[in-house]
């Protein structure tokens, strides 16, 4: 007797281990739990919150999730190493319910260039790594990486000895992207024929977008009896990215006639929680991409518009609210009060604490002095951008600049110290927001390599909030800032100061980073 209801599938959301190796998606500690908070509240079953092993941040991250956000299952990855196991399991320790998730390689090519090992010396491994990860944590989850690459036999003779050996949970990988949905669901249908004991444990699976199948490929292994998936918020991850958490998700639910299968998530938070996902990381979500893209449910084709209006269905599988989108209309203005603000923000499915809230209206109010219409995609933006920021040390005081094709361009910024002090420089470059940057510099003395400078709209109009994310390379790590204005040279400058004072803190604290490249990657 399976112990998953076959009705119900499990969403183990590893956006913050898996996700986070994707390049240029590290997060800083507070970003961690940031997504983390928003990962409960969407009522995702399992978070795999690191890999402890990578680096002494990654382990600092996973220990705090694991001390902080109460519910979901808070999981830490471990090669079948005795170390990297013992270290899963002092980071999840503070966890009300804690998961163990070792894996080791198993298919013939990684056998023979990459691990150098014989199939008896594999399976004695990962019973060994089994064994002992379960003496540590009551729930255990091994992966045979590569897993649709491997001999279908020797995959079900090393699923059999794992099972033996006492783990709760089999991930079934399909960690380069290879395997296609009807070979796949073959697959799984070999291994609950074959392995003695599948049906009581939980059979997982992972799946690579390499070929762009990686939600095709998820559903066809749950079409075979898979009862948990593995994902990640907006399918980032390495190379092309994992499979989608919001498209998989609506995907049962939408196709519920069909699959037959809930997951249990209030999908209501998924657009919130991808539009934070994409703020922290900088990836931004393409337009056309499914369910969250900012054409999901647009509607430009007359007869396609026509259609709508007449009913919704005509055109639309889902509704937007469904996914937490509200109709993107005009709201509130300079004379709102906070309380209507605060109605008005939790409206659009966020739940920031007082202390955010009081930011955020500051920023709201200043916003509103600036723009003739603001949008509920301007509020989004705010309280993105506000909440979960550590202040300073240095904050925007004022800033000049000019531009002319023969003259070039020059700049002054003011910024003003935690400590009280006022700094004023002034510098000249090739245009203003190169300018503004090495004023930022010998302001702080911080001298930094740009990497990324990217520009989005927030929404419609000549007034639109720019968006602005700058990577910056200091000391050989790479660092993010993001800022948003009416002005996009100020917006750039707010990014390039946010990745200075991110710097500043580090320094100030000695902390090791938990954002910058890691020693360690996991392959799944």
């Amino acid at each position: 007797m399976s112990n998953q209801a076959d009705d119900r599938v499990i969403i183990f959301d590893t956006t913050l281990r898996d996700g986070e190796q994707a390049p240029g998606c590290s997060m800083t500690l507070r970003e961690k739990l940031r997504v983390a908070a928003a990962l409960n509240d969407l009522k995702v079953d399992v978070i795999e919150a690191g890999f402890p092993a990578a680096s002494p941040g990654d382990f600092e991250s996973v220990q705090a999730i694991a001390s902080e956000i109460q519910g979901p299952t808070i999981c830490g990855l471990a090669r079948c190493h005795p170390d990297d196991i013992e270290k899963v399991a002092a980071a999840v320790k503070p966890a009300e319910s804690q998961r163990i998730h070792v894996f080791l390689a198993t298919s013939e090519i990684h056998r023979e260039y990459k691990l150098h090992m014989a199939k008896e010396e594999i399976i004695r491994r990962a019973v060994a790594g089994v064994q002992q990860a379960k003496s540590l944590c009551a729930q255990v989850e091994f992966s045979p990486e590569d897993a649709s690459r491997t001999e279908p036999a020797f995959l079900a003779d090393v699923v059999a000895a794992v099972i033996e050996a006492g783990v709760t949970t089999v991930n079934i990988p399909d960690t380069v992207g290879y395997t296609v949905p009807g070979e796949f669901a073959n697959l799984f249908s070999y291994l609950k024929q074959n392995v003695a004991g599948i049906d009581d444990i939980v059979l997982s699976v992972h799946c690579h977008n390499d070929l762009g199948m990686a939600v095709a490929n998820s559903l066809a292994a749950v079409t075979a009896g898979a009862r948990q998936i593995e994902c990640t918020i907006n399918g980032i991850g390495e190379r092309a990215g994992n499979c989608s958490l919001e498209e998989i998700v609506m995907a049962l639910k939408t196709r519920a006639d069909y699959f037959g299968i809930d997951t249990g998530l209030d999908t209501r938070k998924l657009y919130p929680t991808a539009k934070l996902v994409s703020t922290i990381t900088g990836m931004s979500i393409p337009r056309n991409k499914a369910i969250v893209g900012e054409n999901a449910f647009a509607h430009e084709a007359g007869i396609h518009q026509h259609g709508v209006l007449q009913n919704a269905e005509t055109y639309e599988i889902m509704k937007p609210a469904d996914i937490g989108i509200k109709a993107n209309s005009l709201v509130l203005g300079k004379h709102s009060g906070k309380h209507a603000f605060r109605d008005r923000v939790q409206s659009l499915g966020f739940d920031p604490s007082d202390e955010e809230l009081v930011r955020a209206f500051d920023e709201f109010k200043k916003l509103a002095d600036r723009k003739k219409e603001l949008f509920d995609a301007d509020i989004e933006a705010i309280i993105m951008h506000t909440g979960g920021k550590q202040p300073g040390p240095w904050s925007l005081a004022d800033l000049s600049f000019s531009s002319s094709k023969k003259a070039g361009a020059k700049a002054e910024v003011t910024l003003i110290h935690n400590d009280g002090r006022s700094i004023t420089a002034s510098a000249q470059g090739d245009g203003p927001v190169e300018s503004v940057f090495i004023a930022l510099e010998q302001a702080t003395t911080v001298t930094l390599k740009l990497k990324k400078f990217q520009v989005n709209s927030v929404t419609v109009g000549e007034d639109a909030q720019g968006e602005v994310t700058a990577t910056a390379e200091y000391n050989g790590e790479s660092y993010r800032g993001h800022g948003v204005s009416t002005n996009i040279v100020e917006a750039g400058a707010l990014a390039y100061l946010e990745v200075i004072n991110r710097i500043g803190r580090r320094i100030e604290s000695g902390t090791p980073s938990t954002g910058g490249d890691k020693t360690k990657t996991a392959h799944i």
